[in-house]
């Protein structure tokens, strides 16, 4: 049941996982960081939020997982009991080798082996032993996605995990976000700067804009995304647009109209 105390959990609606209800939030006087925002999410829904530097995607997230009780402002937040976060950096603990961290603060005598099962859920068995440092970047990240989805979460709040990758890597985490969503159906809270990757994994995707949604769009792409379709150039453009931004692939192709008449 939520509250304008700040955050608190309870039982929700069937179909509402996330309610968030004129919620404002600010850093100093000279203004607010979110200014009356208002948000649902449907349970097993993936929501993909977008927006300017400063526009408020990671205060949210930040409120929503609970992680910002000294900064000031009101209104409600209603969420799951079981949340888990994943950040762009891993924050694996460096003294703790993978497993360790995966199954760090579960309790009951199958720890260890939740801890495996979900290694080898994103392609890391055999890793159980491997110091953080061993792996790479993507490996990483594949650590920190065990170690949020073992805890089984009925909401995933994600804060850019994929914005230090190489963009194969980036694409290879697509792919394997979108199965273990599909697993494990929990709902899902992405921040991301990249248009592209909002369309690729998102139900909807939701624009910030000083601190309140200014759209919220729901992408009706199937399951194959492809830059390459027609609707999904349409999409992207009309998010930039929403960002302030033109679209490189319109502008180039105006320029060559340009060049050739």
């Amino acid at each position: 049941m939520a509250t304008d105390a700040g955050l608190t959990t309870g039982q929700l609606e069937d179909r509402t996982a996330v309610r968030v209800e004129r919620l404002h939030r600010s850093f100093n006087e000279a203004g607010g960081v979110l200014n009356g925002l208002d948000l649902d999410i449907a349970p097993g829904e993936f929501v993909a939020l977008i927006g300017r530097s400063g526009s408020g995607k990671s205060t949210l997230l930040r409120a929503l997982a609970g992680l910002d009780r000294d900064v000031a402002g009101h209104g409600s937040i209603d969420v799951p009991d079981r949340v888990s976060v994943v950040f762009q950096d891993s924050r694996l603990l460096p003294w703790r080798r993978i497993l360790d961290n995966v199954a760090f603060g579960l309790r009951g005598r199958d720890a260890r082996r939740r801890g495996e099962e979900a290694l080898a859920e994103v392609g890391l068995a055999g890793r159980e032993r491997s110091w953080p440092h061993e792996l790479s970047g993507g490996e990483q990240q594949r650590a920190a996605l065990a170690r949020s989805l073992v805890r089984d979460p009925e909401l995933l709040l994600a804060d850019e995990p994929f914005g230090a990758l190489d963009a194969l890597t980036r694409m290879r985490m697509h792919i394997l976000l979108k199965r273990l969503c599909a697993v494990h159906r929990p709902s899902v809270l992405l921040v991301t700067h990249d248009v592209d990757e909002a369309i690729v994994l998102a139900d909807r995707v939701i624009v910030l804009v000083d601190g309140v949604v200014s759209s919220d769009i729901h992408i009706d792409l199937g399951e194959r995304r492809s830059p390459g379709d027609p609707r999904f150039a349409s999409l992207r453009t009309r998010l930039l647009a929403e960002l302030g931004v033109e679209d490189d692939h319109e502008a180039i192709d105006t320029q060559d109209r340009k060049a050739a008449s």
